[in-house]
């Protein structure tokens, strides 16, 4: 069971909610591809790692192979070049984080988090 309480991504329009979200509570997309074992593993570890309280920041799931077109606004939303695995942090309306594969990492966030807090 995951220390994560997702919030499923599946319509593109709610890119400005959470765009207009993250100006109050930063929130995080991570997009997953169901099909590939690293992706399998950065969640993995993301979900095992996790001890970042729900009102600090909300989590957005994104299955990239269901909802393909939602992946690809993400990139054009927010201006990040695609990859899979990978995490967004979106604070104040845009992207201001971002990684992916391996460096999918709970405390690379939260240092980021309270450096630039």
């Amino acid at each position: 069971m995951s220390k994560i309480n997702w919030l499923p991504l599946t319509t593109v329009s709610q890119l400005e909610d959470i765009a207009e979200q993250s100006k109050s509570t930063p929130c995080i997309i991570f997009k997953h591809s169901t099909r590939c074992s690293i992706s399998s593993m950065a969640k993995y570890r993301l979900e095992n790692k996790w001890d970042i309280d729900d009102r600090e920041l909300t989590p957005y799931f994104l299955d990239l192979i269901a909802y393909r077109e939602v992946s690809n606004s993400v990139m054009d939303f927010f201006g990040v070049r695609h990859e899979s695995p990978q995490l967004l942090l979106i604070r104040d309306g845009r992207c201001s984080y971002h990684a992916s594969h391996m460096d999918i990492r709970v405390q690379e966030l939260k240092n980021f988090l309270s450096i630039n807090a």
